[in-house]
């Protein structure tokens, strides 16, 4: 009888990348995956640690494991315990902890413990010398793969500590990104995510071979079978040369993730980010006289340190020319050990709140109003889900579209007319010789 093991991830889609790699992992070496939620005889917490909520949680999933099975083999790994492995030792029933130098120890010392074997408990190596491990996935749980191609920043930003966490930029070698896609396509998979910590930076620790190499390199790859996807971007890299490479690349998604962080150059400064607003934006105007249909997507942080109420309107003024199909918003968080926790002026939580919620208004305002540009226009749609008799999958340049549908559409891709947003118009499509009706709208809010 094989033992269960159960893996929670907090955090970035590099996390879940890491995590579905040690459960491939853990898979060879005998163990059955289980959902964590259920009694398993082995537990894996993968950690954040981007903010002190972050940490709070992962403690909280530890607990969770432990409740479901007091006698479990439980092992900690990420960015929470690469930062402070000393306050998740003291919690009682944790068996091993590493960080993010060799994540995948985890499935051996786990094996170890439940055979009865010696384990060290506290295996966190340091990260700043870490070569880019060596991990791989074959499957995939969801119509959409990633693949962690990056490691590392070396940004430094005052608000936070994950520098701290990852390490320096490392890159995987292009022999072993391509190694990966092809699998991946070849099993099926329809849209893949190229990821990393600092997207942006990868090649920087190459020779002679950046990010637009590995792009085209992937095009010429996939040659049709599969989209690609970018990670979240540095304005700072987008650059009139990589333009006009990857605009020429017919699997690369039109759309791209910028981690703005803020619309004000004052607090982009406080924050010490790479780029200013007006880089931000003739960047994006370059890209969308490149690429037809291109939509851009951000994170947005209200309530830094020292913004003032001009700043805060300053932003507003600057997603209204910069026109994101969606942004994150959220309230800055103290971090402990970054430098904006230590800053003066620092803004009240009820100040935080209300310039959330205008910031997230206005957003809206802007996306409702690219949607309704939308209609009336034909595009292809990777379908993803299948819920309550409707296919959800997104467009290429990542506008969600819901199609109600008698049978699920997964793994699929269709050509589907926008007609409304809202409520939408009925339309046949012929499937394989399956009559199907579209309603096509628009995901409502959760």
């Amino acid at each position: 009888m094989p033992y269960s093991l159960g893996i929670y991830t907090l955090g970035c889609k590099v996390n879940q990348y890491e995590s579905e790699a040690i459960a491939e992992a853990a898979q060879k070496r005998g163990f059955c995956i289980k959902p964590p939620t259920e009694a398993c005889d082995a537990y894996i917490i993968n950690t954040c640690t981007v903010t002190g909520e972050s940490d709070r949680k992962s403690r909280q999933l530890i607990r969770r494991a432990l409740s479901a099975n007091p006698c479990a083999a439980v092992a900690v790994t990420g960015c929470s315990s690469q930062v402070a492995p000393d306050s998740i030792e003291k919690i009682s029933g944790v068996d091993y902890i590493c960080g993010n130098a060799d994540k995948l120890s985890c499935v051996d010392a786990l094996l170890s413990i439940l055979e009865g074997k010696e384990a060290p408990k506290n295996a966190v190596t340091p990260i700043y010398a870490a070569p880019f491990e060596k991990m791989n996935i074959e499957h995939f749980p969801r119509t959409r793969a990633y693949i962690k191609i990056e490691d590392g920043c070396e940004s430094h930003c005052t608000y936070c500590i994950i520098p701290k966490a990852r390490g320096k930029i490392r890159s995987k070698s292009k022999c072993e990104v391509l190694s990966e896609l092809s699998t991946l396509a070849a099993g099926g998979c329809r849209e893949v995510v190229l990821t990393g910590i600092e997207t942006a930076s990868y090649g920087i620790d190459l020779e002679n071979y950046r990010l637009a190499d590995l792009l085209e390199d992937a095009d010429r790859l996939l040659a049709g079978r599969a989209r690609i996807r970018l990670g979240s971007l540095d304005p700072s890299l987008i650059k009139p040369q990589f333009i006009e490479r990857i605009a020429a690349l017919p699997s690369l998604a039109p759309h791209f993730h910028l981690s703005m962080q803020s619309g004000c150059d004052k607090t982009l400064a406080r924050m010490k980010r790479k780029y200013n607003t007006e880089m931000a934006l003739l960047a994006m105007d370059r890209l969308r006289t490149a690429i037809p249909d291109v939509q851009f997507t951000t994170d947005l942080i209200v309530g830094f340190p020292g913004e003032t109420d001009e700043d805060f309107e300053t932003t507003l003024e600057f997603v209204n020319k910069a026109r994101f199909l969606s942004a994150h918003v959220f309230a800055y968080s103290k971090r402990n050990g970054t430098e904006a926790a230590k800053m003066p002026d620092q803004v009240a939580e009820s100040v935080k709140r209300e310039r959330s919620a205008r910031l997230i208004a206005e957003c809206k305002r802007i996306s409702d109003e690219i949607l309704k540009e939308q209609i009336g226009k034909e595009v292809s749609v990777l379908f993803e889900t299948y819920s309550n008799g409707y296919a959800v999958g997104h467009t290429p340049s990542f506008i969600e579209i819901r199609a109600k549908s008698d049978i699920p559409l997964h793994s699929t891709v269709k050509n589907v007319c926008i007609t409304d947003i809202g409520t939408g118009k009925i339309l046949d499509s012929e499937l394989g010789g399956v009559r199907v009706n579209y309603k096509v709208e628009q995901m409502p809010e959760n």
